[in-house]
């Protein structure tokens, strides 16, 4: 065989490791996807009148198309935590060291637990974006090309937080470490332009919210589904994912292949 047939080979199984072991261990993907449906019914019901109000619109349906982009983008943020924890788990068992000694391609331990995290990435939005569809949730508007652009853009921003993730469990010495490192991925979003336009902050705290990724990401993501201006968030929103997949990638690698203490 070739090396890039190994390469596949060896990358496909350590995928269905790690979806064997998240369906086996279900209640850490089902925590993590609870934060982002609880803040979902919390803010549409709760605050829904007054956060319509504060954004212009008319009722409680306003406000659900523009909270609903915000979080797709904090699911992603919160499901690639399990990365993270997953990695510091085979890091502190010595299992990745285990797979260093045999006789497989190295770089396939950490495909499987990118690609096997992208792809809960994707199931966890369709799950969050079912329930938004649910309670009031449309996008009449977006067409088929906006549609799948909007998926790519879900899909790269997963896999660049995913290899953040794994660089960050791979840095950690236990997994309870690397779900408290990974924690800004949660807290980000809720500083973005999420829940109300990043304008609409106080002088001192807006910057914060426009000069990191989610804030790009989802008024890129708001303006594939629901028609608003994307202007220049939607080449900031590329430049963030690939700048940290390409920064994730190099951190996770060179974790990897450095020694062990």
């Amino acid at each position: 065989m070739s090396a890039l047939s190994l390469a596949v080979r060896d990358s496909k199984t350590m995928l269905r490791r790690n979806l064997l072991h998240a369906r086996r261990y279900p209640s850490l993907t089902l925590n993590l996807l609870l934060t982002p449906v609880m803040l979902l019914l919390l803010f549409v019901y709760i605050f829904g009148d007054a956060m319509s109000a504060g954004i212009g619109g008319t009722d409680r349906s306003d406000y659900i198309a523009y909270l609903v982009p915000g979080i797709l983008m904090m699911t992603i943020g919160g499901t690639v935590i399990g990365a993270a924890v997953s990695v510091a788990t085979d890091m502190n068992e010595g299992i990745i060291a285990r797979f260093r000694t045999m006789a497989i391609h190295r770089g396939s331990v950490l495909i499987g637990h990118v690609v096997g995290s992208v792809l809960q990435c994707v199931m966890s939005v369709v799950l969050v974006g079912a329930v938004a569809v649910a309670i009031g949730f449309r996008s009449t508007d977006a067409t088929a090309l906006e549609w799948l652009a909007a998926f790519g853009l879900l899909a790269l921003f997963a896999l660049a937080l995913t290899w953040i993730a794994v660089g960050m469990g791979l840095a950690s010495p236990n997994a309870e470490a690397a779900a408290n490192s990974a924690q800004p991925l949660i807290l980000l979003p809720l500083i973005s332009s999420a829940f109300i336009p990043a304008d609409a902050m106080p002088g001192w705290f807006r910057p914060i919210a426009e000069y990191q990724p989610f804030t790009p990401a989802i008024e890129t993501l708001r303006g594939l589904l629901l028609g608003t201006e994307i202007g220049h968030n939607g080449w900031l929103a590329i430049a963030w994912c690939l700048g940290l997949a390409v920064l994730g990638y190099f951190w996770s690698a060179a974790k990897f292949n450095s020694d062990p203490k």
